[in-house]
């Protein structure tokens, strides 16, 4: 089974705490799971990190050429190029630079490359096209299983 991953990119106390001991649970070390992710900030580099970690398979899809300038901080990147290296297939979609066009295309393919999402998201519209909402919606129409996780009361920022 291929799991994917989808959520926010900065996650307020107690979020990442949760979705880590979820997969703890469902993934568990040595279990090999097999994760696809965009590798962006916040939940998808913390699922990939787990992923490996559990002696899994990662596979990458980034969303456009010059993908690490659109993260946020210098770790980010540090642990994009780390993940890239680590990843089994690393597909970058067919985008020169970041948008929200590459992004929303990179989440339908991550999508179409795994049979169950985690999606690390406070169930709210997204910010812009691509967002988590917009691949909960597409993996959901796709008929995707979608596990949401979130701590209710938790507001982003």
């Amino acid at each position: 089974m291929r799991f994917g991953v989808t959520g926010h990119r900065i996650l307020p106390p107690g979020i990442a705490e949760r979705a880590v001991r979820h997969w703890r649970r469902v993934l568990p070390e040595g279990s090999l799971p097999y994760g696809v992710s965009s590798l962006a900030d916040g939940a998808d580099q913390l699922f990939a990190c787990h992923v490996l970690q559990a002696g899994g398979t990662l596979e990458a899809v980034l969303p456009c050429e010059g993908y690490a300038a659109s993260l946020i901080t210098d770790d980010s990147r540090t642990r994009l190029a780390e993940l890239c290296r680590a990843a089994a297939k690393v597909t970058t979609m067919p985008y020169p630079e970041p948008s929200e066009q590459a992004y929303l295309a990179a989440g339908q393919a991550m999508v179409d490359r795994c049979d169950h999402l985690f999606a690390v998201w406070d169930g709210r519209p997204a910010r812009g096209v691509g967002g988590t909402a917009d691949i909960v919606r597409y993996a959901r129409a796709q008929g995707r299983p979608v596990t949401v996780l979130w701590v209710e009361g938790v507001v982003r920022v």
